[in-house]
């Protein structure tokens, strides 16, 4: 007990240190994680051996991500990615896999070997892409969304990966039984399923390959009709019992079952968890499987990176680090070559071409198992393994810098004529509306509605598609480019309303209208208080927050289920909502950018000034009524 204490105290101490000091300089929880595990591993010496047995534990992490991504995937947005699935992904695959195969043979590797090494450094990592987009808000992205695509078919592909490299290995000869199921000489090493940790369970061992078929897709259709059929009664069950941790449990339960199920057909546990996640994304109990999940994925995969960090063999590395270092170079450099055709081709444009080529240009932790499956097998050389393990764990480390990197061009792009062809505008109209989301929708249907002729500018191709398709025109186009907002009728209109996501972009766009326009009435939308003085400042003459009026009138409904009355609640209301109006106007007078809000004396001061006044207004109008 005292050493388990001992190392749970060292890894957690060194996540609680290394990974925020990371996050503050703007490196990413992943590379904090990669550094703390160096430190108390190959630097301090502080952990040992036992960081691979606790790899395998912790890679239920990227198990549980998967369960939690599915989770946000209903089956049909499932579908409609099957050509990113199929092309994108597949290529991707085949490409770097064969690119990497050729390299390999050019220093002399037969081509099993060579084979087997470039499936393996094909794979790039699930778990730091994907947390480090998370982290950044990159999911939702186009170029996101591509790189998950691919991320997901590598995932699926290292069944077949598996199920091919013994077939590799030249020692062994191959024999095909009887029954029609591949047979090999393995005495002497296994089945490379046990995975050497004491317990060797399979439900297709010995199976003819018919037979494994039809167990395999046995297993698939269990985890979907139980996800279908299952769930609600059992939900119910635990909520008789009224114990919020029974809904840990629960949860606990569905991913660590459905994950030994698929390991018992011998398929992927994260493919497994994924396809459940995706079952239960339209169920009614899909937020409290992932607010109880929430932290153990975020624990575990963090303990997958520090033992990352801590298993680098640097004795290794510092005799022939010039060499490795150049394997893992040539092998992101290899990648992204590959990454960059497949965006040019498949037509991700811009900085999402950046990011699809720079977020998966690494090898991934399934390379780590890949390559322990490969010695095992006798299809990789055990110079050659750890050599590989090495190149792997080196393009990991390296990933954040690559995110980084994406993060300076994307700066720089951020001026830049994006590339996509924007429509041609064969029309004008009195109001102009720059983003056409939840917030701009609304706005577009309220005017056109009301009579009036609007036209629409939006940078998102699909978001202008799914309009067009419910008999809404709108133009492709960056609202901010001055080109297509002159052709959108800038010189004659009478409104524009900003409602663009991002609130630098925004604020230019005000700034630049204002400038051609001294006298266009401007409508913004506002991310938050702070957005709000800087579009004042640029030049908006109605500036909304967007969550303002909806939280005013969550507000008012909780006034009214506390006692008032419907007027009394209303009042309130509409007496909160003009004095945060004024307050906002004093205090943009106030506020300097260059000030941090709490360190600016008389901001802080007239802010508390007007929270005083405004509880002393509402006072006053709830004495009203007694007084009448």
């Amino acid at each position: 007990m005292e050493g388990f204490l001992y190392q749970a105290s060292i890894y957690l101490a060194a996540a609680v240190i290394a990974v925020p000091i990371a996050a503050r300089l703007g490196l990413g929880s992943v590379l904090g994680y990669l550094a703390a595990g160096i430190i108390i591993g190959p630097a301090l010496g502080l952990v040992g051996s036992e960081t691979e047995d606790l790899q395998h534990f912790a890679e239920f992490g990227v198990v549980m991500m998967l369960f939690l991504i599915g989770l946000e995937l209903e089956p049909r947005a499932l579908w409609d990615m099957r050509h990113k699935l199929l092309g994108l992904g597949g290529l991707q695959i085949v490409l770097s896999a064969l690119a990497l195969m050729g390299i390999a043979m050019a220093y002399n590797q037969p081509w099993s070997v060579a084979l087997a090494i470039g499936l393996t450094l094909a794979l790039s990592s699930t778990a730091i892409v994907l947390q480090t987009l998370s982290e950044k808000g990159l999911m939702q992205t186009s170029g996101g969304r591509s790189v998950f695509s691919v991320l997901l078919t590598q995932d699926i592909a290292v069944i077949p990966i598996l199920a091919l490299l013994p077939l590799l290995a030249v020692s062994l000869p191959v024999q095909i039984s009887p029954d029609g199921s591949i047979a090999r000489d393995s005495d002497a090493h296994g089945d490379g399923h046990g995975g050497g940790h004491g317990m060797d369970m399979s439900l297709v061992d010995g199976l003819p390959a018919w037979g494994v078929t039809l167990v395999t897709i046995a297993a698939v259709a269990a985890v979907v009709l139980a996800g279908i059929f299952l769930t609600r009664p059992v939900f119910r069950f635990i909520h008789a019992a009224r114990l919020r941790e029974m809904y840990t449990a629960l949860a606990l339960l569905i991913v660590v079952s459905i994950s030994f199920l698929m390991m018992l057909v011998g398929l992927s546990p994260a493919l497994g968890a994924f396809i459940a996640g995706v079952v239960l994304a339209s169920s009614e109990f899909r937020h409290e499987l992932e607010s109880d999940l929430e932290p153990f994925k975020g624990l575990l995969l963090g303990l997958f990176f520090i033992t990352v960090g801590a298993g680098i063999n640097f004795v290794r590395l510092f005799e022939d680090w010039p060499a490795l270092l150049s394997m893992a170079i040539l092998v992101i450099v290899v990648k992204g070559l590959v990454l960059y055709g497949l965006a040019v081709t498949f037509k991700i444009r811009g900085r999402d071409r950046w990011l699809f080529t720079l977020g998966l240009a690494q090898a991934g932790e399934f390379g780590f198992v890949l390559v322990a499956f490969s010695v095992g097998q006798d299809v990789i050389p055990q110079r050659i393994g750890e050599t590989l393990l090495l190149v792997v764990a080196l393009t990991m480390l390296i990933t954040p810098l690559l995110f980084i990197l994406y993060e300076v061009i994307n700066r720089r792009m951020g001026d830049i004529i994006p590339e996509q062809e924007a429509d041609e505008i064969d029309e004008q109209g009195p109001v102009i509306i720059a983003g056409i989301g939840r917030f701009g929708q609304i706005v577009n249907r309220l005017v056109q509605a009301s009579g009036f002729n609007t036209v629409v500018l939006d940078h998102n191709m699909e978001t202008i598609a799914l309009m067009r398709r419910f008999g809404f025109k709108g133009f492709l186009g960056d609202p901010t480019r001055p080109d297509i907002l002159h052709a959108a009728g800038l010189d004659s209109a009478s409104i524009l309303v900003v409602a663009l996501d991002d609130p630098a972009a925004a604020t230019r766009l005000v700034a630049y209208a204002r400038a051609a326009r001294p006298d266009l009435h401007i409508i913004a939308r506002a991310y938050d208080r702070t957005h709000v003085y800087r579009l004042y400042q640029a030049g908006a003459d109605d500036i909304i927050r967007e969550m303002f009026d909806s939280s005013l009138r969550a507000g008012r409904y909780a006034l009214e289920h506390l006692g008032l009355s419907d007027y009394e609640a209303a009042e309130a209301e509409k007496l909160f909502y003009h004095h945060d109006r004024d307050a906002v106007r004093q205090l943009a007078e106030l506020w300097d950018p260059d000030i941090p809000a709490y360190k600016n004396e008389a901001y802080v001061a007239r802010a508390k000034a007007l929270e005083k006044e405004l509880e002393f207004n509402l006072a006053a109008r709830a004495e009203e009524p007694k007084r009448a």
